[in-house]
């Protein structure tokens, strides 16, 4: 399926003061949150990964893994190849099976990372143009993936794209920072999330740092 190109985000991933002074209008109880929280950093979040393609290898092996474990694992698979970087499609291509599983990789993760690689290298993933989709585009694309589902492309919206407009109703960090926002017994489930995200659009994604930082109250 074919999507209409839009231009990439500004670097700054930094929304405009009028815009979010109309986000407060729409949600005052968002504002009041936001204003006791930690200050917006601004998307996309730079220091983690060094290319598109690290930041989803990065993803998925830090899948279901505490961060401790999976850093190790990360840094492993980092060390195979000569210096700080992670190594590039056609370096994980040409290390071994064996290599990658000595590092701590699963054989389920491992399966992902060379189904990652090899799409990147047959340009069926085109990574150094995936910020000009928009954003239902690169889900999709990203979906196509072994081990990527929504969730994690819709973090790679956020994290690495600085796409400001992205909310991820499954995550359940989201949904306990709606259940404190709103003063809830219960935490709402994914399409609750969704619908009363409808009114921070078009800034779900600064709402859901809101949300995410409620949760470290």
């Amino acid at each position: 399926m074919r999507h209409p190109v839009q231009p990439a985000p500004s670097p700054s991933g930094i929304p405009s003061a009028a815009a979010l002074r109309a986000l407060d209008r729409r949600d005052p109880a968002l504002a009041k949150a936001w204003r006791r929280v930690a200050a917006f950093p601004g998307f996309p979040v730079p220091g983690q990964a060094g290319s598109h393609f690290h930041a989803l290898a990065r993803s998925i092996i830090y899948q279901q893994l505490a961060g401790a474990a999976a850093k190790t694992i990360h840094d492993r698979v980092r060390n195979l190849t000569p210096g700080r970087r992670f190594p590039r499609p056609e370096e994980v291509a040409a290390i071994s099976d064996a290599r990658l599983r000595g590092a701590g990789l699963s054989a389920a993760k491992l399966a992902s990372l060379r189904d990652l690689s090899d799409r990147v290298l047959t340009r069926s993933l085109p990574l150094t143009a995936i910020s000009r989709l928009p954003d239902e585009g690169v889900i999709e694309r990203l979906v196509e993936v072994r081990g990527i589902g929504p969730w994690t492309a819709q973090m790679f919206l956020m994290f690495r794209l600085g796409r400001l407009d992205v909310l991820a109703p499954g995550d359940l960090g989201l949904q306990e920072g709606m259940r404190r926002l709103d003063g809830l017994e219960e935490r709402p489930g994914p399409r609750e999330l969704q619908t009363r995200g409808e009114r921070w659009a078009p800034l779900r994604s600064v709402a859901a740092w809101v949300l995410w930082r409620l949760t470290e109250e």
